[in-house]
């Protein structure tokens, strides 16, 4: 009688922990789900940058149009700022400023290079390809963030051309949306943290209203990138996704 006791306490256990490993996602079904959140065909960005330096903060504000691999960012304020615009068509990407009336092309190791002082580098402003396109990730734990309950995920990258090769997320277990990332060099090396907040809903699609960026290697209190308004597969005139809006 004892002896089959501890076999029915066994194949409990084998059952509960066969359940618990079929319910939980891949972590590339994770990224499918975090894409169908974030990514868009198009997309209408308002926002505002403040970025704490060492000493004093800024706020740098923008509106951006975004296609695919093509994006057109205009800087409506500071006054310092003001009509300097960016556009990334593909892998190409050129910056106007009204001080100087030229127009130059970024490429190379500059993308690495910083946006106006802040946290996030031209790399990270160009990059929005779909993370399943260019990552492969697996589920490595979880763990509660506020009152969140969140899969940890670490991606590794698949194309040679990311920003970051190792990428770890703590992604929302309902929701399925980061609520924080860390950033990593191919060496392992910590680069950047970024956590993610004000989340709301935009139709079937969860998107945060506010990204706080760190680079790790950097003085500073970070860079908050504040959405004010965010439209999704909105039509964009084709002139706006040309050199033509340089001007």
């Amino acid at each position: 009688m004892t002896h089959l006791k501890h076999k029915i306490q066994i194949v409990i256990v084998f059952t509960l922990f066969y359940s618990v490993l079929w319910s939980q996602p891949t972590g590339n079904e994770i990224l499918d789900r975090i894409d169908a959140n974030m990514s868009a065909e198009t997309r209408y960005v308002k926002s505002k940058m403040i970025i704490h330096g060492p000493r004093s903060s800024r706020t740098v504000e923008s509106e951006s149009w975004g296609q695919g691999e093509s994006s057109f960012t205009e800087y409506l304020a500071p006054a310092r700022e003001k009509g300097t615009k960016m556009l990334k068509l593909e892998d190409k990407l050129w910056i106007f400023s009204p001080s100087t009336d030229r127009t130059i092309q970024i490429s190379g190791h500059m993308l690495r290079q910083s946006v106006m002082g802040s946290d996030l580098s031209y790399e990270d402003m160009m990059d929005d390809r779909k993370l399943s396109e260019v990552y492969d990730a697996g589920v490595v734990g979880s763990e509660t963030i506020g009152e969140y309950d969140c899969w940890i995920v670490e991606m590794n990258a698949t194309a040679e051309d990311v920003a970051y090769q190792m990428r770890k997320l703590w992604v929302d277990k309902d929701r399925y949306i980061p609520l924080k990332e860390e950033l990593y060099a191919k060496s392992g090396k910590l680069l950047k943290k970024n956590e993610l907040t004000n989340i709301t809903r935009h139709g079937s699609r969860w998107y945060p209203g506010k990204m706080t960026f760190k680079d790790m290697l950097k003085q500073g209190a970070g860079t908050e990138f504040i959405i004010d308004e965010i439209q999704f597969d909105v039509e964009i005139p084709e002139h706006i996704l040309s050199k033509a809006s340089l001007r």
